[in-house]
């Protein structure tokens, strides 16, 4: 038992044991009386008008109790940023995989084969299925009514174009005159499925009075719980949503459209029903990473010093706008990459097509710019005649300086980042070098944020002594359970075993935004903290009395104790507290505190930022990578054989679980890098919709050593000076193997995934 000193040190995740013995229960799991099951039918087109609806032969199928169909439900579009999307297609289907009708039904059988009998009369429409073919004049309008659609935020949008940007600093147009040496080049990315092992799902109950409640596999039950009432009409009073274990999200499970068929197939019912999604249905129906395609150019002076950088992003949103105004917007303010570039600019696109609709996926558009800005950095130090990790290390921003945007950057460690994976590599013992190899090194540094929104904390005193901890927060295998429990543990200086957190429910829960972002540790520890503040400070003025000295005299003392400074021996329990304050004088202790990240904004004199989808987005994190590849000389081949990875975390809550986050995002970042790719044939329609079709790296592409560096450099406004680590370990992936096989065989390669294909092609040429 650990008494105190709750953080910097490895603690097992608490629910571990749940997970390995096979106790924790996922949606799939959950089981009520009269339960019905649901199944969803698809568009097999890409871009269509309904024409009308036969579901004769699906309401026949025994064992069926309810058929809905888009007209059944209100038109009530929703959408983050604009309003553009319903429950199920009405008038138009947009994507192959959009749901336009749903069963429930006794069996889970009955219901997949009622909704395999529904059919739609379709007038087909030509589709845009490229960021090419949606942009182009004679391109077929796939949301004809976009001027009518709510924007939550203004943009600038119009035709097929769901977002435009602009950010820009200094005077890009006149820097090129100064540079001696300038590269430029276009650069693809890829769509990339979230490859979570729990496939979406949700149950749905009703109770006698009308009143939902949703379980759901989510990233936030606030979002589920706003999304579902707006889609139905109803208050949010309306509407509970709790959260069961969830199988891993990255992005992908932030309120989806299956909670609301879910809550509508379960009003029309009076029962509870069930609805999760088969494996291909998931690949079909719900997100992917934005593929892109970027245009880039960076201008250098002769000894090293980067003068200018200017670039397009254009990102494939699919078929609804969903969290691509955000993606476009921050690939926008990491163009510039974690290094002082006086001349920047950077316009960001995100069009519509008929595909699947991209969302926000661990990195945020961040990956996609980071593999074109760190390949220019490599072939500037290739024209340079500039070892590429000095480049690097001659521009880097550090503390003190000011993000694009003008934002402060009170904290930087990205040069000793650097400096610790180039150091490590290069210490590291040679590998045997096997015959029809070639090897070498690459590198990437990385920037990111972690903030964003709001969250709130209660931390409440328990008759015995102990506390429990309520957040919003979903924990979706990132341990923030844990993290956040340490932080109020080492607020109190408790042992973790004296914390008991809730499960996030929208009944009784504080409000959090949602899990993404990188922004758990660093928001909700916050509100922690603030809020085992609360409840340290009432424990004090409690304790001063019962003890007739000043709180200021007090201190907490391991184990649930609190003395008086420099006097051993007298002093009284938690527990002797709270029989005071809730027998005696006060009430019950409670702490809550609440927030919404409150850094700077972007300074308009500095910079040029229009039609941004946010304006101050967090405390900028860095980061860097270096890997040592080899390539298959024959095949084409492209194995990494070990990756050092360094993050400056601010400080370490749980070394364990950041080395974790670390390990992890690499191996994720190695799929985007090497083999996992969405492909799409000439019908709009997924060619691989399942993961034995999907490319995900399996054990053998996994690198021998990915060994995590820890940097730290106390936040001053993070909890315990935390900062967030979730998803900056897998922005620069891409790009350190797209350097290092470059540097293995001359080949630049500015597509993604390094197929051995591509690889093959661009050593020939």
């Amino acid at each position: 038992m650990n008494d105190g000193g709750a953080v910097g040190i490895g603690v097992a995740r608490l629910d571990a044991a749940d997970k390995v013995t096979g106790g924790a229960r996922y949606v799939d799991d959950l089981k009520r009386a009269g339960m019905l099951h649901a199944a969803v039918a698809t568009s097999p087109l890409a871009h269509a008008r309904i024409r009308g609806y036969r579901i004769d032969a699906a309401r026949a199928v025994s064992g069926v109790k309810a058929v809905l169909i888009g007209p059944d439900l209100p038109q009530n579009r929703v959408g983050n940023f604009i309003k553009d999307e319903t429950t199920l297609a009405h008038g138009k289907v947009r994507y192959v995989g959009e749901p336009v009708a749903a069963v429930a039904a006794t069996s889970l059988q009955a219901a997949r084969l009622a909704a395999q009998l529904i059919e739609l009369d379709y007038e087909e429409l030509p589709s845009a299925l490229s960021i090419e073919s949606a942009l182009a004049e004679e391109a077929p309008l796939i949301h004809e009514e976009l001027a009518s659609y709510v924007a939550v935020k203004p943009g600038k949008s119009r035709g097929n174009i769901v977002w435009d940007v602009l950010m820009a600093e200094g005077d890009v147009d006149s820097a090129w005159s100064k540079c001696d040496v300038i590269v430029e080049g276009e650069f693809r990315t890829q769509a990339q499925h979230h490859a979570y092992l729990e496939p979406n799902g949700v149950l749905a109950d009703i109770d006698a009075n009308g009143r939902l409640t949703i379980w759901s596999s989510c990233q936030s039950v606030f979002h589920v719980q706003q999304r579902v009432a707006e889609e139905l009409g109803i208050p949010m009073s309306r509407v509970r949503a709790l959260v069961p274990r969830v199988g891993g999200g990255f992005g992908g499970k932030h309120a989806t459209n299956l909670q609301t068929i879910a809550a509508a197939l379960a009003l029309k019912t009076h029962r509870p029903v069930k609805l999760v999604l088969s494996r291909s249905q998931d690949f079909e129906m719900q997100r992917s990473r934005h593929p892109a395609r970027l245009r880039m150019r960076t201008g250098a002076m002769r000894d090293g010093t980067i003068v200018a950088r200017d670039t397009e992003v254009v990102l494939d949103g699919g078929a609804y706008a969903d969290e691509s105004p955000a993606v476009v917007s921050f690939a926008a303010l990491m163009s510039r990459g974690p290094y002082l570039i006086p001349n920047v600019r950077c316009r960001g696109i995100a069009v519509y097509t008929n595909k699947l609709r991209a969302g926000a996926y661990r990195g945020f558009g961040n990956p996609q710019v980071t593999f074109a800005g760190e390949s220019q950095i490599d072939e500037l130090a290739g024209r340079l005649g500039m070892d590429p990790v000095e480049l690097r290390l001659k521009n880097m921003m550090r503390a003190g300086d000011r993000w694009f945007g003008g934002q402060s950057v009170t904290r930087c460690r990205a040069a000793e980042c650097l400096k610790a994976v180039a150091e490590a590599a290069r210490a590291a013992p040679a590998l045997p070098v096997r015959t029809g190899r070639k090897r070498a090194f690459g590198y990437a540094a990385a920037t990111h944020i972690c903030g964003m929104m709001g969250v709130g904390a209660s931390v409440q005193l328990k008759a015995d002594g102990t506390v429990a901890l309520a957040t919003g927060v979903v924990d979706i295998g990132q341990g923030s359970d844990t993290v956040l429990t340490q932080i109020c543990a080492e607020a109190l200086q408790l042992p973790i075993e004296s914390v008991s957190f809730g499960s996030p429910d929208t009944d009784i829960s504080p409000y959090n935004w949602k899990t993404a972002g990188s922004r758990i540790t660093y928001m909700a520890g916050r509100a922690v903290a603030g809020a085992a503040g609360q409840v340290r400070d009432k424990i004090l003025e409690h304790a001063a009395e019962m003890l007739e000295c000043a709180p200021a005299d007090l201190e907490l003392r391991p184990g649930g104790r609190v003395g008086i400074v420099g006097v051993s021996g007298k002093e009284i329990t938690f527990q002797m507290v709270a029989g005071r304050s809730l027998y005696r004088v006060g009430g019950p202790i409670i702490g809550t505190h609440s927030l919404v990240y409150d850094g700077e904004r972007f300074d308009p004199k500095r910079a040029t930022v229009e039609f941004s989808a946010f304006d101050n987005p967090g405390v900028y994190t860095f980061g860097a990578l270096a890997v040592e590849v080899e390539v298959d000389t024959i095949t084409g081949k492209v194995e990494v054989r070990r990756a050092w990875s360094a993050h400056d975390v601010g400080r370490a809550i749980n070394p364990l679980s950041v080395e974790g986050q670390i390990q992890g995002a690499v191996v994720q970042g190695l799929g985007y890098a090497l083999s996992e790719e969405m492909i799409w044939d000439d019908d709009g329609r997924l060619a691989n919709p399942t993961l034995a079709e999907y490319a995900l790296p399996g054990l053998a592409d996994v690198p021998e050593e990915i060994v995590p560096i820890i940097v730290e450099d106390p936040e001053p406004t993070g909890p315990f000076g935390a900062r967030g680590v979730g998803e900056i370990p897998l922005v620069g992936v891409a790009a350190a193997v797209a350097n290092a096989v470059a540097a293995a065989t001359a080949a630049r390669i500015r597509q993604l995934p390094l197929t051995p294909e591509r690889v093959l092609e661009a050593m020939a040429d």
